[in-house]
């Protein structure tokens, strides 16, 4: 059998993503959009439920801020022990970059509150002008912000609107 081009073969399984079930016709299901899928339960069509299952939909939101959050939050435990070697200062250049890109996504996002915690984390890691504080409170500060970078990464979302825009 001749491969056909930019199409699977003839019975295979794998479809486009255009191409609709022939049992869907059928069984009284709609498209996504519709009330009911083929199987007989309601279809999501908000984005807030795009962990359910399905497929095909994409959320309105996404979380951009997570891999340099998780980034950090490794970094900052990673180096706790590096309080007082001279490589911390590339640490503090490290923390102090991530937090700005953090804080540029939390803009986007609108989450104050995490624009905030963010700008805050950038002026206590920054390297050029120091922040004295003692060992023992910056090695509890390290593990802190670091949660507090999962907890922001976790909670920016931006807009895929507000994405379209930016990519124009």
């Amino acid at each position: 059998m001749a491969g056909r081009k930019g199409r699977p073969q003839v019975g295979s399984s794998l479809r486009s993503s255009g191409e609709r079930r022939p049992d869907a016709s059928r069984s009284g299901g709609t498209s996504r959009a519709g009330s009911t899928s083929s199987f007989g339960r309601a279809a999501s069509g908000s984005a807030a439920s795009g962990a359910s299952g399905s497929a095909g939909t994409t959320p309105d939101f996404t979380r951009p801020a997570l891999a340099p959050s998780l980034l950090a939050a490794i970094v900052l435990l990673a180096c706790v022990a590096l309080l007082d070697a001279p490589a911390f200062v590339a640490v503090r250049w490290g923390v102090t970059v991530l937090a700005l890109i953090v804080l540029v996504f939390a803009l986007r996002g609108r989450t104050w509150w995490a624009m905030v915690l963010m700008a805050a984390v950038a002026v206590c890691w920054n390297p050029l002008v120091t922040v004295p504080i003692p060992g023992q409170v910056w090695a509890a500060l390290q593990i802190l912000v670091a949660a507090l970078f999962i907890v922001v990464g976790i909670a920016v979302r931006v807009p895929r609107s507000a994405e379209d825009r930016a990519a124009r």
